[in-house]
């Protein structure tokens, strides 16, 4: 018979990611519906070409990001969730400490990386002048405004609803600036401007949310005691080598396609993959926000609930995400041109044989959300990573393979990789499950 406690200490892990993601996707959700009118003035004023010109500078600043960045919020929701837990403010502080400085030091390094890129190399890969400076300028504002650290100590403290009202400040500002940059003018120098302003605003925001709310944990005392951080934190130089390894491979898998469209292709084919993959991308950033709302949970409920009823929430949220990749697929089927033309006009409306790959791609992905927070939040970080190395070896043969056919063929590169990537992914997560299990039955 068991203790009349033992329910009260249970917690209903889908209540918790559900409610985690209605938080998120109200801020999203707003923002989609302000992306779709700020894309359409985008690509339509600036024309295949120069939203070509744009796509590129965005994604290759997006690729800095990832190779100089360090994705710090996932080490602070994976070893920052015991200390919260606990109320050990000392001890959370530190990890805090050492994940700010790591994202100073990444968007430091990052900026030192764009300036030998744009000004030491751009001759070499055959970058236009006319934006040599505004790349490395959009890239180094960029660099500093996707710090990561913040954002984690939101998430892990469970306030999804700051989180919330900090992200709707991007999409806000990008549709009021796209109006007046229409108003007065197209170029692709001022919508970069606009882009890079309201992201740094946003990340001030975060900063400003995250010292608020763990006002003793951020105090400076707690600076520098790196030697105690690690022991404190068993695990964590690994899981951090390897989850930034990870987010690296996942940015080449994102953004390389785009860029190799850009290089072989030319530019106003990369600015018709670019349309097509923007649309996709939606589904991976719902994806992406899945995992946002997944990982805290998964890190609490991993120590705190028992190994079959943790293996039921991952189940759980497999399933659900599983039937929402299949919904977008058919989505994009029936909605993909028609979404296109709405968007960017007739020159784009042959972006939609673009799109079915992609969206093939991106209900793979979304299917597979609850992998890696499961395999970062029990300590198997590395299995994740030897997946993405997997995924991106598919992805470089089959776009060397496939790009003859031009940006369609790149597509179905993307779609190839991510097939890969979500039945590698699968085969390990129930494996591992399966030894939880297992260990948890021994004990």
């Amino acid at each position: 018979m068991q203790p009349a406690s033992e329910p009260a200490k249970r917690r209903d892990g889908l209540s918790n990611i559900l409610r985690n993601l209605a938080w998120i996707l109200g801020g999203k959700g707003f923002g989609a519906v302000c992306s779709f009118f700020y894309l359409a003035i985008l690509a339509r004023s600036l024309g295949l070409k120069d939203f070509g010109h744009f796509s590129l500078i965005f994604g290759t600043a997006q690729a800095l990001v990832a190779v100089a960045g360090f994705q710090t919020w996932q080490t602070l929701v994976r070893f920052g969730a015991q200390p919260v837990l606990e109320e050990d403010h000392p001890r959370f502080g530190r990890l805090i400490w050492f994940c700010t400085s790591a994202d100073v030091l990444g968007a430091i390094t990052g900026c030192v990386i764009a300036a030998l890129l744009y000004f030491g190399f751009a001759e070499i890969l055959e970058l236009n002048p006319e934006y040599v400076t505004m790349g490395f300028l959009f890239a180094c504002a960029l660099m500093w405004s996707r710090l990561t650290t913040p954002s984690g100590i939101v998430r892990v403290l469970g306030r999804f609803d700051v989180g919330m009202y900090i992200e709707a400040v991007v999409p806000t500002g990008r549709l009021i600036a796209s109006g007046i940059i229409l108003w007065t003018g197209a170029s692709v120098g001022k919508f970069l401007f606009a882009w890079a302003f309201f992201d740094l605003l946003s990340a001030a925001l975060y900063w400003i949310a995250a010292r608020r709310l763990a006002p003793q944990a951020f105090h400076r005392r707690h600076f520098g005691h790196w030697n105690q951080m690690l022991r404190e934190n068993e695990g964590v130089r690994s899981f951090f080598g390897v989850t930034y390894v990870a987010t690296t491979l996942d940015a080449a898998v994102r953004q390389g396609p785009l860029l190799a469209v850009g290089y072989f292709l030319g530019t106003s084919a990369a600015g018709l993959y670019r349309l097509a993959d923007q649309l996709a991308q939606g589904v991976k950033q719902f994806a992406v926000l899945i995992a946002r709302a997944v990982l805290p949970e998964f890190a609490i409920s991993s120590m705190a609930d028992e190994a079959h009823r943790f293996e039921g929430l991952v189940r759980k949220v497999t399933r659900i995400a599983a039937l929402a990749g299949v919904t977008v697929l058919v989505l994009a089927v029936f909605l993909g041109e028609p979404l296109l033309v709405l968007i960017g006009g007739s020159d784009y409306a042959r972006g939609a044989v673009v799109l079915i790959p992609l969206a093939v791609g991106a209900a793979f992905e979304l299917a597979s959300v609850s992998y890696e927070p499961m395999l970062y939040s029990t300590g198997h970080a590395k299995y994740a990573l030897r997946v993405r190395v997997l995924a991106l070896a598919v992805l470089v043969g089959a776009i060397l393979a496939f790009v003859s056919s031009g940006p369609v063929g790149v597509g179905w590169a993307v779609a190839l990789a991510m097939s890969i990537f979500y039945l590698a992914m699968s085969a390990t997560v129930w494996v591992i499950l399966r030894q939880l299990r297992r260990k948890a039955a021994a004990a």
